[in-house]
């Protein structure tokens, strides 16, 4: 079975950098209400927590659950 860090970590990931490359390479592209850099910040943040998850998902793989064992 398929670890769900796995997924939600790509996908995190994924997004962080579409929003890194929004920030960097098209400031003037932000909130009207703001004068910071939304996407950069957010990028940053999520790009962050997808690279938590890829970590985690490979230092602490989930494990099967044991089969008890068979009497015969």
């Amino acid at each position: 079975m398929l670890d769900l860090r796995v997924p939600t970590g790509f996908f995190f990931t994924l997004v962080g950098l579409i929003l890194v490359a929004m920030g960097v390479f098209a400031p003037a592209e932000r909130a009207a209400l703001t004068d910071s850099n939304v996407n950069l910040y957010c990028g940053l943040v999520m790009l962050a927590f997808g690279a938590a998850m890829l970590i985690g998902a490979k230092v602490a793989p989930t494990k099967p659950p044991a089969k008890p064992p068979t009497q015969q």
